[in-house]
């Protein structure tokens, strides 16, 4: 058995993580149920054997590469507590952008929002949280993914959301919303990153879409006119470098007002436009 210090010690073996020591903090908080600064306030902690013998199978399980969302079945995400599994994509921090921008743009107290592809719920469910006028419906076309939404939603006592089972529109109502959004796949199938890091443990349903990684959002663009008000907006998350490509996708389409905004590594992940039916 080791003290709290000596198993934070050996983040220098989790070469694969550019984040080692915060891995085995979520590790160790997770295993003594205890947050992270108890574990420096209480370094010299010595582990139970049974303690030590789970931290270091979790420990194993993260040197080859699983993602700690994975090993401790939760990510926050807006503040919210998630439940997590290897049926939908992790939620990244980046993405809570596309919250931020919604929440900015819509002060409004009353509103129709789709969300295309909810994963775990996380967008949904934030916008939720903070727009509980909002009458909200998420979509995914994973039976498993839709479970776990629901179940997120539960525990977030959040009454506001609605999910459907549906492959991108193919079973939405004509509801005209006022905002869509979206993180759809958008890595192209031959992306080397796909065999790196978390990405190898994450279903390539939600990573990898055909046409250079600008299938699925190419479809969305298309379609969203059938189910989007008069000025009702898209909204999409995309790949760093696919944002020229994605103008240029919304504004065949007959798109306008067309922004994109930067992540926080400022790269440029996100893009929406207005519809017009006039």
């Amino acid at each position: 058995m080791g003290s709290v210090s000596d198993n934070l010690r050996r983040s220098r073996e989790l070469s694969q993580s550019d984040s080692g020591r915060l891995d085995l903090e979520v590790l160790l908080g997770h295993i003594l149920q205890q947050p992270r600064s108890w574990l420096y306030t209480w370094p010299e902690y010595l582990l139970s054997e049974i303690e030590q013998q789970q931290f270091d199978a979790l420990f194993r399980r993260r040197a080859n590469g699983e993602p700690v969302a994975h090993l401790v079945g939760r990510r926050e995400f807006w503040s919210l507590p998630l439940k997590v599994n290897n049926s939908t994509l992790i939620p990244r921090p980046d993405t809570e952008m596309l919250v931020e921008v919604a929440l900015e743009m819509f002060p409004q107290k009353q509103l129709r929002l789709l969300d295309l592809g909810t994963g775990t719920g996380a967008i949904a469910l934030a916008l939720a949280s903070e727009r509980p006028g909002w009458q909200i419906i998420a979509t995914d076309k994973s039976v498993a993914a839709l479970a776990l939404a629901r179940e997120n939603c539960q525990q977030l006592k959040l009454n506001n959301v609605r999910f459907l089972r549906s492959d991108w529109f193919a079973d939405v109502p004509r509801l005209s919303f006022d905002l869509i959004v979206s993180n759809p796949p958008y890595i192209d199938a031959a992306d080397p990153h796909l065999q790196q890091g978390d990405l190898r443990f994450e279903p390539h349903s939600a990573l990898v879409a055909p046409e250079r990684g600008l299938g699925d959002i190419k479809l969305i663009a298309r379609q969203c006119k059938h189910f989007l008000s008069p000025q009702g907006w898209l909204m999409v998350e995309h790949g760093w470098q696919q944002a020229t490509d994605v103008h240029q996708l919304f504004a065949t389409v007959g798109l306008h007002q067309l922004s994109s905004r930067r992540d926080y590594c400022h790269h440029q992940r996100l893009t929406l436009g207005c519809f017009s039916a006039g």
